[in-house]
């Protein structure tokens, strides 16, 4: 069977090429295909402790899994850049330095999603919110949330910046920045990022009310 491989960044270097059609026995695993890249870059072998597989787009962390025909397996090396991506703090957040850490004279759309604290929900006056996390846990997922952006959008900067701790009303609770040569990849990976986000990362929200308070997600 065939399968396409893309490489990127270093991992293109030492490939000698951006993508490549590989042929494979039909009961072939990623680690068929890793073990035949070694052979075919040697290169490109010692790079493999610092890359994360990725196959149609979705990392991919078992390697004893079947390959199809027509899969597409990428190299996403680790990503670079001067200031962290994710960040969970207790400081203030400052949209405009997020902004800073994904821009450059190369992107033509950069946008920001500011979420900040209102002062109801629904019927409830809301007096404040209280953040908490299981925090390696979630500066993970959100790192592989970070990793899914750069696979759906190659080339994508993304910085993620939230909130733990006591928030009042008008603060902002969590800046997701992108950047992209083009302006409807980076709304598109901004929309991508904060859906996700809410649907994985354990950040776990109290709202105090006025008329008491709730764990947010689970009921009234």
């Amino acid at each position: 069977m065939d399968v396409t491989v893309l490489y990127f960044a270093a991992a293109r270097e030492r490939a000698g090429t951006s993508r490549e059609a590989i042929s494979l026995p039909d009961d072939a695993t990623l680690e068929t295909l890793r073990a035949h890249l070694a052979e075919r870059h040697p290169d490109l072998g010692p790079l493999f402790r610092h890359v994360r597989w990725a196959r149609n787009e979705r990392f991919e962390r078992d390697f004893g899994r079947p390959l199809a025909p027509g899969d597409v397996v990428a190299l996403i090396p680790p990503v670079a850049g001067g200031a962290p991506r994710v960040v969970l703090t207790f400081e203030r957040l400052d949209a405009r330095a997020v902004e800073a850490s994904v821009a450059a004279p190369d992107r033509g759309g950069l946008v920001t999603f500011t979420g900040m604290v209102r002062d109801h929900t629904g019927p409830h006056g809301v007096v404040r919110l209280e953040y908490e996390a299981y925090e390696a846990m979630a500066v993970r997922v959100l790192e592989e949330i970070a990793d899914e952006v750069g696979v759906r959008w190659p080339g994508a900067r993304l910085a993620i910046h939230h909130r733990l701790g006591t928030l009042e009303v008008g603060e902002a609770a969590v800046v997701i920045a992108v950047s992209t040569p083009h302006r409807a990849e980076a709304f598109a990976a901004c929309a991508y990022t904060i859906d996700r986000l809410k649907e994985d990362a354990p950040i776990f929200k109290r709202e105090v009310r006025t008329d008491g308070s709730v764990w947010v997600g689970l009921g009234p």
